[in-house]
């Protein structure tokens, strides 16, 4: 059997376990309106079932990144699946939202393993260089369950013998099929690292941290006025927990967040840009289907459908920029040309309104699907190619984790101005379709500011030429070699072999 066949049978499973993870996040947004309506939820708790989601996806990544330096990445991607099926099915059989919304939590925990182990398992699998003639093959994944997610989640809303709860339920068969197929397809050798430790303490630090201010962003100024006890709490309780942090980052043997990787000026900027990223993606994923049906009066199906040509973005641009970075191993153009189009993108839904005509908010779609196809998994692919196999797990993990983390504080932060933008619109005597339809462009005004620094992480990033090699040792003494072999000198390993001899 041929490498490439082995590698595409290998992929197989761990693209259908992606698959399964970004159908979670996205056949949802089309059907929360009427799941909340369903459960008597409130509009906060509207934004806190995708935000209780990406919370716990960003906890638990950078645990998985640590575990996947330890022990076997299949089994963990296994583990991660099963976790997904629990919190899935979990979700399906909430009561209320406050049960959703915990159950959601759960499922989170599965949805950050699949997604950064998927990550860390292609890149101990394949070349950084390599790994552009297989980006087709995730981006049409990733592409097929953003698309067919808001499709499906309108669909199943919209069918009376089927309701909101099978957005769950659905991607229970798909999870289970991933199992069976990571076992007969899946062979990764495990490539551990000595006194590897868990930094639990990081991680609830941060999470804590990162929790209090969401909570305290959701409900300043409608629960609790701004100028009170409970918002000097939580404020300086944020403040506490994160300096807590901060501190104990510098002094465990593995933290969570490694100061070494934030430190370096390309892994720093790509965080930086993967960071912008996720706050628009997430942001546009969330708000988008909201605005279609609650601005413009459209079925879940109809805001799945409208949706269409941002996803088409992603698939087209990821497609096209992987095959040319493949060819050339260049990043920065396409690191570049793929922010300046997601704020442009960002741009002109700054100006959406009630009455916006839809083809230019298609427009808008597509310049921000073709940014985040860009730019989404080649911020990854620079960290990635910047740091050795046996550290490829927690790289890959911090990553995810600062993109998670953005799009967290995203969503809720945006979640909660357009709440406040929308109660006062309608206070004042506005219609509720025209009042959401001017709140949702001011929230996009304000995720153009926020993918701005997607641009400035990619000017700042020094050029990049992705490596042939599996491992960054494996580059640097290839690199040697040649270097010796050019000076007349004879080989490395001819040396090493001679010094043995002679000790």
């Amino acid at each position: 059997m041929s490498a490439d066949r082995r590698v595409l049978r290998a992929l197989t499973g761990l693209l259908l376990a992606l698959f399964v993870s970004t159908l979670a996040s996205t056949v949802v947004s089309t059907a929360l309106p009427r799941m909340l309506h369903d459960l008597h939820g409130s509009a906060t708790q509207y934004t806190w079932v995708v935000t209780a989601t990406l919370l716990a996806a960003t906890a638990a990544t950078p645990i998985w990144g640590k575990l996947a330096d330890l022990i076997s990445k299949k089994v963990l991607i296994q583990v991660a699946t099963v976790v997904f099926l629990a919190g899935s099915v979990a979700s399906g059989l909430a009561q209320n939202a406050e049960q959703l919304i915990a159950a959601r939590a759960v499922q989170g925990i599965g949805v950050g393993g699949l997604q950064a182990l998927v990550q860390i398992a292609i890149a101990a699998m394949i070349p950084p260089r390599e790994r552009g003639k297989y980006s087709g093959y995730l981006s049409s994944v990733t592409s097929v369950s953003t698309i067919g997610g808001p499709l499906l989640g309108g669909f199943i809303v919209d069918t009376s013998w089927l309701g909101w709860r099978w957005c769950f339920f659905i991607g229970v068969p798909f999870a289970l099929l991933a199992l069976v197929m990571l076992q007969l397809t899946l062979r990764l050798p495990v490539t551990r690292r000595d006194n590897v430790k868990i930094d639990y303490w990081g991680a609830t630090l941060i999470t804590g941290g990162v929790s209090l201010l969401l909570i305290w962003v959701s409900f300043v100024g409608d629960a609790w006025p701004w100028a009170s006890w409970q918002t000097a709490a939580m404020v300086g309780g944020t403040l506490l927990l994160l300096g807590l942090a901060t501190w104990v980052e510098t002094r465990v043997p593995e933290p969570v967040v490694p100061p070494h990787i934030l430190r370096q000026r390309t892994t720093a900027l790509a965080i930086l840009g993967s960071l912008a990223a996720g706050t628009a993606m997430y942001g546009a994923a969330v708000f988008l289907s909201q605005y279609f049906q609650i601005s413009r009066g459209h079925t879940p199906t109809e805001a799945g459908l409208l949706t269409i040509p941002m996803m088409a973005g992603i698939l087209v641009a990821s497609l096209v920029a992987g095959r040319m970075i493949s060819r050339s191993g260049r990043l920065k153009p396409y690191l570049i040309t793929g922010a300046v189009s997601l704020t442009a993108g960002f741009v002109i839904l700054g100006f959406v309104t009630a009455t916006t005509p839809l083809w230019l908010i298609s427009v808008a779609m597509v310049a921000i699907g073709a940014g985040v196809g860009m730019t989404m998994q080649n911020f990854v692919l620079v960290v990635q190619n910047t740091v050795a196999l046996t550290d490829i797990g927690a790289a890959s993990a911090t990553v995810a984790f600062f993109r998670s983390l953005g799009g967290t504080i995203g969503v809720a932060v945006l979640g909660a101005v357009l709440a406040r933008q929308v109660a006062d619109g309608t206070a004042a005597g506005v219609p509720a379709a025209t009042a959401y339809g001017d709140a949702t462009g001011l929230i996009f005004a304000v995720s153009a500011g926020v993918a701005v620094l997607g641009i400035v992480a990619a000017v700042l990033l020094p050029s990049i030429t992705l490596r042939t090699s599996l491992d960054r040792a494996d580059a640097l003494k290839a690199a040697a070699v040649a270097a010796d072999t050019a000076d007349g000198a004879p080989p490395l390993d001819a040396v090493r072999l001679d010094d043995t001899r002679r000790t």
